[in-house]
């Protein structure tokens, strides 16, 4: 425990120095909300992964796969075609058309801070519907988000110093908020790059450890078949039975499930943590490297995450209660103290890293898209940037009484929040910069019938449908339709028009632009 204790406070107060750092940099809301828009291709690529791969990565993903087998990795499998699909086609787009697109209110470019008033401003949006309607959506989902990163840091440090919950979350939250309010977007861009590293390096080194004290990848397939056959299946037909301590035989994975679990690749497009990265980095034309930097080290991730799954039902005799603790307890089992304490902080900092891009982008919400929108919008600069400090620590105790005293699992919240996010943005965002006849009417349309259904459908289906289909799937269908049938309400302007062929002649000039525009 000593040395856990020294690796973490290590760990801590080098996040603490980093967020010192960035605190002399950030000297206005542009700074502490988008970083001045000023990432290389290194830190804009590596901090999308940090911000995306939550406890999701080394906790959920490998407990899910102890539990069923390969059926469970058709989630990763959506996941690297979504990420892959969303650097290509969302972000060079969104990068031009967030600095371009003309202000809705004042006139020239905007240089839209976030997604809410992006929205506001490309559809030049005369009832502030979309931001406001929006930034609620942000809200509310990043209050769940944000909780499931609280409820992987309370179990890690459960298990690693026997803490309960309480002080747990107290200890994570307060390092977190306190470098994210010192230095904003840099802060948490710049820790990200570390907390990747660290990620990537844990997942690495324990599976080679792992799969050598197994005898190998022949070894570790054995054990894994001597266990279940259906482990290995990518139609599952296996499940892990907590009363009988066994892996025993179920039907075959449906297209329902397989279905389920693709449809998460499509929540690249509407989470607003990851496509921040998209709109910080410092060009257009630093777009490919970045992508080609974080895709590659999502599909390595997923896939060691995946073969950490297999290697726990292999190494472990005697069942796991709780299958999201396979990773920490290779870790002990397999490792010298203080190489534990290394890799352990790596899960700490998969959880951190999600946390404070959400924390901001929530805070940035209340404060650009509430309060400088509703309130007071010629706000003194170093006001606004003071109410946004404050309101990350609004959120972070908002998500701690949800991971305190709700009763969920990592995989259900960011299940939950994951859904919501992709279908109330995602759709309405691809549409809005491909499609240059879409409204304000449409956007809002798509964003309140994907965002409710992603709310309500898991209650509908559990009493009405009984598909077991997951909420994204139905929520972006109902989205996409929404936007086209009410599209015909609201007008397009001759600035939009203008603004939408603005930005398609940039991107082209840049050489990033991935196909022709939608031009009906």
């Amino acid at each position: 425990m000593l040395w856990s204790v020294a690796t973490f406070g290590v760990y801590l107060a080098a996040m603490v120095a980093i967020g010192l750092w960035a605190y002399k940099r950030t000297v206005s809301q542009s700074d502490f909300v988008l970083g001045g828009r000023q990432l290389n291709s290194w830190v804009a690529g590596l901090s999308a992964n940090a911000s995306d791969f939550s406890g999701w990565l080394l906790l959920g993903l490998p407990g899910a796969i102890y539990v069923s087998g390969l059926g469970e990795a058709w989630i990763a499998v959506g996941l690297a075609c979504g990420f892959a699909g969303s650097w290509i086609l969302l972000a060079p787009r969104l990068r031009v058309y967030t600095e371009r697109v003309t202000d809705a209110r004042s006139g020239g470019d905007s240089d839209s801070l976030t997604l809410s008033s992006f929205l506001e401003n490309r559809f030049n949006d005369p009832t502030r519907l979309l931001r406001g309607v929006s930034a609620v959506l942000i809200i509310v989902f990043y209050f769940f988000y944000v909780a499931s990163g609280l409820v992987a840091m309370a179990a890690l440090f459960d298990q690693v110093f026997g803490l309960s919950p309480g002080p747990a979350i107290a200890i994570g939250v307060g390092i977190v908020v306190l470098y994210t309010v010192l230095g904003g977007f840099l802060a948490v861009s710049y820790t990200d790059v570390v907390q990747a590293a660290m990620m990537w390096i844990a997942l690495l080194v324990v599976p080679a450890m792992a799969v050598t004290a197994l005898g190998g990848f022949a070894g570790l397939t054995e054990g894994v078949s001597d266990k279940s056959d259906g482990l290995l299946s990518a139609v599952g037909g296996t499940a892990l039975d907590a009363e009988l301590g066994q892996w025993v035989g179920t039907d075959t994975l449906g297209w329902v499930v397989i279905v389920s679990g693709l449809a998460w690749g499509f929540g690249y497009f509407g989470q607003p943590h990851i496509l921040s990265r998209y709109m910080g980095i410092r060009s257009v034309r630093d777009i490919p490297k970045a992508a080609t930097i974080s895709v590659a080290w999502a599909v390595t991730a997923m896939a060691l995450a995946v073969l950490v799954g297999f290697i726990g039902i292999a190494y472990f005799d005697t069942p796991l209660e709780n299958s999201e603790q396979v990773f920490p307890l290779l870790i002990e089992a397999l490792t010298h103290p203080l190489v534990a304490g290394l890799l352990l902080a790596a899960i700490l900092a998969a959880v951190m890293s999600t946390a404070d891009s959400q924390l901001l982008v929530a805070a940035s919400a209340l404060t650009e898209d509430g309060y400088r929108a509703f309130v007071d919008r010629d706000a003194d600069p170093k006001r606004l940037l003071w109410i946004s400090r404050v309101t990350v620590v609004a959120v972070a105790l908002g998500a701690a009484a949800i991971a305190l005293w709700g009763d969920q699992s990592v995989m259900d919240l960011v299940g939950y929040a994951w859904a919501g996010f992709g279908a109330g943005f995602g759709p309405i965002l691809v549409l809005s910069v491909f499609w240059k006849r879409m409204s304000w009417s449409g956007a809002l349309a798509g964003m309140i019938a994907g965002g409710t259904t992603a709310i309500v459908w898991d209650v509908l289906d559990a009493n009405l449908f009984g598909t077991g289909l997951y909420a994204m799937v139905p929520a972006v269908v109902l989205s996409v339709a929404a936007v086209f049938v009410f599209n015909g309400l609201a007008r397009v302007t001759p600035q939009m028009e203008s603004d939408f062929d603005r930005v398609e002649a940039e991107i082209r000039g840049t050489g990033s632009a991935p196909g022709e525009a939608a031009r009906v």
